[in-house]
């Protein structure tokens, strides 16, 4: 899964070559950057704003880097497969799938949030469309714990010799990685949940004692 930086024809056609070889490749879900040709006489952004709307999607956008505030989006959702024109001679002729998610009705003063989502899976229902969009949102996450796996736990500065003993180190690692983006994404989105719902009294204790130097509250703490 990548960003608009990831819209290169090489990767679509590399996937291509692999199956065609009757070998494993892995699947592919990548934002459009160009509005690319295609063997149609439309060119790609137009053919998918043509199609049949497959239904509606509902979720919360997070607070933008920008400032701007966290908000209900509802986009409608088509798809349909595009044959893409090579940019050069000499590469093979794909066929993709693309996913139109296009907010119809953003709220006053708002920009509307529309995605042109590229991949090599089948999307035939809104089912399909949705799980799509749904990987999509999730991108920012799987950015921020291979983050803390490779900063916070620095994963890379490992120097252990043998794949047998790298295996169960990156699996302790990332168990701890999951943990703190768990506990951050909560802290984020619940503030006020009490500690003691995630950690046991001793540790809730213990973190509150060291960090103020004052005897634990009877009431476990929500900061």
């Amino acid at each position: 899964m990548a960003d608009r930086e990831g819209d290169i024809y090489d990767i679509f056609a590399e996937q291509k070559k692999i199956e065609d070889r009757g070998q494993v490749a892995a699947d592919w879900l990548i934002r459009a950057q160009h509005d690319r040709k295609t063997d149609e006489e439309e060119k790609l952004r137009a053919l998918v704003e043509q199609a049949t709307a497959l239904g509606e999607i509902e979720f919360v956008l997070p607070k933008g880097r920008d400032g701007s505030p966290r908000r209900v989006v509802v986009q409608t959702l088509r798809a349909v497969e595009v044959p893409l024109t090579p940019p050069k001679s000499g590469r093979p002729h794909v066929t993709i799938t693309a996913v139109f998610a296009n907010e119809e009705n953003p709220p006053k003063g708002e920009e509307p949030v529309s995605w042109l989502l590229l991949t090599n899976l089948e999307v035939k229902t809104l089912a399909q469309a949705k799980e799509k969009l749904e990987w999509y949102l999730a991108r920012w996450q799987i950015e921020i714990f291979f983050k803390i796996l490779k900063s916070g736990c620095r994963v890379e500065e490992l120097q252990l010799e043998h794949i047998d003993r790298l295996e169960p180190a990156l699996a302790l690692y990332q168990i701890i990685a999951w943990r703190v983006l768990y506990l951050t994404m909560l802290g984020r989105e619940c503030p006020q949940l009490p500690c003691d719902l995630i950690f046991s009294d001793d540790e809730c204790k213990s973190v509150y004692i060291v960090s103020t130097r004052q005897q634990p509250p009877e009431t476990p703490p929500t900061d």
